[in-house]
């Protein structure tokens, strides 16, 4: 007799073999690195912008899961979605039929950009990634596709192709042809698009690694250059879109930009079932798919489920109804105002920046030697570990969870719940602030860290 399947009872009873598990059977690096840097917790339950932990203590989300958790966790619209969708009982995934949800879903997405006229569903940010590159190639008839340095686009082959970290790529040659381009840099843009090879220019809004935003008139030339040679502007808002800076897309803050490619992802899944998507011009889709023999030509085999459909338009109606847009402009405003106030103050602050609920804060080499002369001792072992010391008493003093920008990097990047308000903002300022003046003061407890990252760097290398 086949014995029933109890998910409660299984976690009640291997649960608190989290740790030991991944390191015997996943990526045994991960459970060493969160036990270096003591973020080795076990949270009990999540809501909205907060983990709870065994003893009742609430943590402030300042990460979003990467910001997959845009809606913040368990969002009881999209719960309600996903009950019915499997409630419903539907034919699901029959490869040979049109289901409505994806149609409606589609028809719903491309209400924020009416420039662009369909949408192909993948399940996840990479994958919505290698549908445009794979387009643009195609509709183009050329192999190049142009990237800004500092970029990431994802891991899988393709994506990794435009990735401007050095060492995400090392050691998985030969990738896609490929060129970087300095983010800004239209004399570099268009030195490319003369060789006449290019497709494309793939490009973040805003730069999750560093948060850096594009300047000012870069997005708009670069797309005049591109038609120029006829090759197509592809913007990635994987982070930046479903009203992360501020507007529905980032590409949206610059006046006259029309993407021909849009690619999005993370917080269209509400955080429940793996979505992505990407929508473009009709032009390309036609070329693309020119024919009933290439009626499969570029396909998933998970794309445009049921559950994913669900979520996504459960996340759009939540966005509408309760002006998460909105929301994510007017905190993010306050957060960001508050953190610069701090720039004069802290010598180690050098620069606040971004939009809307996408906020960097960078560190940078203090005036006074005592100070200096620490810092100096960081930066030879590892640039980054001090934002890594910022980031690990917010956890463990303030329960906050934060995360450095990228790795080399002495930013801490926010992108918290897009449902935060007030509170929220002002309790991690409130922590920042007593972080920094613990820094500044020679706070023992914060620069002893500091050395234990120092000695970890060095004896990884």
């Amino acid at each position: 007799m086949t014995k029933e399947f109890d998910l409660g009872r299984l976690l009640a009873e291997r649960g608190a073999e989290r740790y030991e598990l991944h390191t015997r059977h996943l990526n045994h690096q991960l459970p060493r690195m969160l036990r270096t840097i003591g973020f080795d917790r076990v949270y009990e339950r999540a809501e909205g912008a907060y983990f709870w932990d065994a003893d009742g203590d609430d943590y402030l989300d300042m990460l979003a899961g990467f910001g997959v958790m845009g809606l913040g966790r368990h969002h009881p619209v999209v719960r309600k979605a996903l009950h019915d969708v499997l409630d419903a009982s539907l034919a699901d995934l029959t490869r040979f039929d049109c289901p409505p949800l994806p149609g409606l879903l589609a028809e719903k997405l491309l209400s924020y950009s009416p420039h662009l006229d369909r949408v192909f569903f993948g399940n996840s940010g990479t994958e919505a990634v290698e549908t445009a590159l794979k387009f643009a190639r195609y509709a183009t008839g050329r192999p190049r596709v142009l990237y800004c340095s500092h970029a990431f686009h994802g891991l899988t082959t393709g994506s990794l192709s435009v990735n401007g970290e050095a060492g995400f790529r090392d050691g998985f040659a030969p990738l896609l042809p490929d060129t970087a381009v300095p983010l800004g840099d239209l004399d570099a843009l268009a030195r490319e698009l003369r060789k006449g090879d290019v497709a494309a220019l793939i490009v973040e809004p805003i730069q999750g690694k560093g948060v850096h935003e594009a300047p000012p008139g870069y997005l708009r030339g670069a797309q005049e250059l591109l038609h120029r040679h006829k090759a197509l502007l592809i913007a990635d808002e994987v982070q930046t879109g479903l009203g992360r800076t501020g507007r529905f897309y980032a590409y949206q803050h610059a006046e006259g930009v029309e993407p021909d490619l849009v690619c999005v992802a993370k917080s269209l899944s509400g955080g429940y079932v793996p979505v992505g998507a990407t929508l473009g011009k009709d032009w390309i889709f036609r070329k693309v798919y020119s024919s009933m023999d290439r009626v499969l030509v570029h396909s998933a085999s998970f794309g445009s489920n049921a559950q994913a459909m669900a979520a996504g338009l459960a996340v759009l109606a939540v966005m509408e109804n309760e002006e998460i847009v909105a929301n994510a402009a007017a905190v993010g405003e306050r957060l960001k105002s508050r953190l610069a106030a701090l720039v004069d103050t802290y010598e180690l602050l050098a620069d606040v920046r971004g939009r809307g609920l996408m906020i960097g804060i960078e560190f940078g080499r203090p005036r006074s030697l005592k100070l200096r002369s620490r810092w100096t001792m960081l930066q030879a072992a590892r640039k980054g570990l001090f934002a890594q010391m910022v980031v690990v008493p917010l956890l463990q003093r303030h329960r906050i969870l934060t995360q450095v920008s990228g790795d080399h990097l002495e930013v801490i990047k926010l992108i918290p719940p897009l449902i935060i308000g007030e509170r929220e903002a002002d309790r991690f300022v409130d922590a920042f602030t007593e972080v920094m003046d613990d820094a500044h003061n020679g706070g023992g407890l914060m620069w002893d860290f500091g050395k234990t990252l120092v000695r970890q760097a060095v004896g990884n290398r």
